[in-house]
């Protein structure tokens, strides 16, 4: 692919398989490219593949098939320990016996680095994670979240050119989760380290991420940034899985340029942008989300289709509302709607109509 044949490429994958079997692929033919400094995320669900492709970069796995290069050094065949990569576990893996300080300084002393220069960068990399006073604690002494802050400066203390994490949060509570996202994020760009992230959670990864690798059945499904991960999903599988999504089952009756004409399956006609469907006569799958749905026509493009809905249950969030309607048949179609003083707040059991611009919505593969 030329995007391996970029100049700023640090980290590649050119073809890499993975079995465990000799039969069974866990990872198929992956391709993927990272210039230096970027923090990607790999996301899909369990046993799609990304924690396999980052243990491979790491080297406790062997690729079956295929090259992984580092600043352009093949590392197949190099041992975990003499690829100069910082790892971040769910676990922490942290050595107990150890003090904070002495569970940082082990990584440098493997590196026969001196004991002075050893002690800057402990102290430097707990002040990088605002745990400077902690150096003489053990593990044992630490909360949750300070343990994930010491295996990220553990990580960070001999300065790697590449960072792996592991589900490095999922063992934390939501606040505290969501405080680390943007520490991680911040220091990742401030210290210009690239990073590679692995999790299942798609609000993590949209939060984190310069780009977000969609991974199910062992292959990328969709690599992009997240607003385009979001707003111009390339299958019904990333559609589903990156946030919130409304879909309806059709046939293409016409496409004309940007926009195909769908029947849905009880007869009504909507319009959507075509993607990954090209024929009068195949089927589909419309994908809108909550927030692009419109309860007031007027703004509307001319000539766009509406649909007749009934209102199943109207839920106050706080800053929304959530609005859940019967559409063509599917009692799960949502929508949702900011908060505001001239919002109308519906009822259950009424008749609405509500529409949508076809740039908003996607005629996406029907499987």
């Amino acid at each position: 692919m030329a995007d391996t044949l970029r100049q700023d490429t640090f980290v590649e994958f050119d073809h890499v398989q993975k079995s465990y079997d000799g039969e069974t692929l866990v990872v198929k033919d992956l391709n993927l490219s990272m210039p230096k400094g970027e923090f990607l995320t790999m996301l899909g669900p369990s046993g799609s593949g990304k924690t396999t492709c980052l243990m491979m970069l790491a080297g406790f796995e062997t690729a079956t098939h295929g090259e992984i290069r580092l600043d352009g050094r093949e590392i197949n065949n190099i041992p975990p320990h003499k690829r100069g990569i910082g790892m971040v576990f769910q676990s922490y893996a942290l050595f107990p016996h150890m003090t904070v300080a002495e569970n940082l300084a082990f990584p440098l002393e493997v590196r026969g680095i001196g004991k002075s220069e050893r002690e800057k960068q402990v102290k430097d990399a707990l002040d990088m994670v605002q745990m400077g006073s902690f150096g003489s604690r053990r593990p044992a002494q630490l909360s949750g979240g300070q343990q994930q802050r010491i295996a990220l400066a553990r990580a960070l203390v001999f300065r790697p050119e590449l960072v792996l994490m592991d589900e490095p949060l999922g063992a934390l509570d939501k606040q505290l989760r969501e405080h680390m996202q943007f520490e991680i994020t911040r220091l990742a760009h401030e210290l210009g380290i690239t990073t590679v992230y692995v999790t299942h959670d798609q609000t993590e990864a949209l939060t984190m991420s310069d780009r977000v690798a969609v991974f199910d059945d062992g292959r990328i499904q969709q690599l992009a940034p997240p607003d385009e991960l979001y707003e111009a999903p390339q299958n019904s599988f990333v559609a589903q899985f990156i946030g919130e999504n409304n879909t309806l089952d059709g046939v293409i009756k016409e496409v004309n340029g940007g926009r195909a004409l769908v029947q849905l399956d009880d007869g009504s006609l909507v319009d959507a942008k075509p993607v990954n469907v090209s024929k009068v006569g195949e089927r589909t799958r419309v994908s809108i989300r909550p927030e692009r749905v419109e309860f007031d026509m007027s703004r509307l493009e001319d000539g766009a289709h509406t649909l007749k809905a009934d209102v199943l249950e109207f839920i106050y969030m706080g800053d929304i509302f959530r609005t859940r309607l019967r559409v063509a048949g599917n009692d799960d179609f949502v929508v949702k709607t900011r908060n505001a003083p001239d919002q109308v707040r519906l009822t259950p059991g009424t008749q609405i109509e509500i529409g949508w611009n076809a740039d908003d919505c996607r005629a996406l593969d029907a499987t």
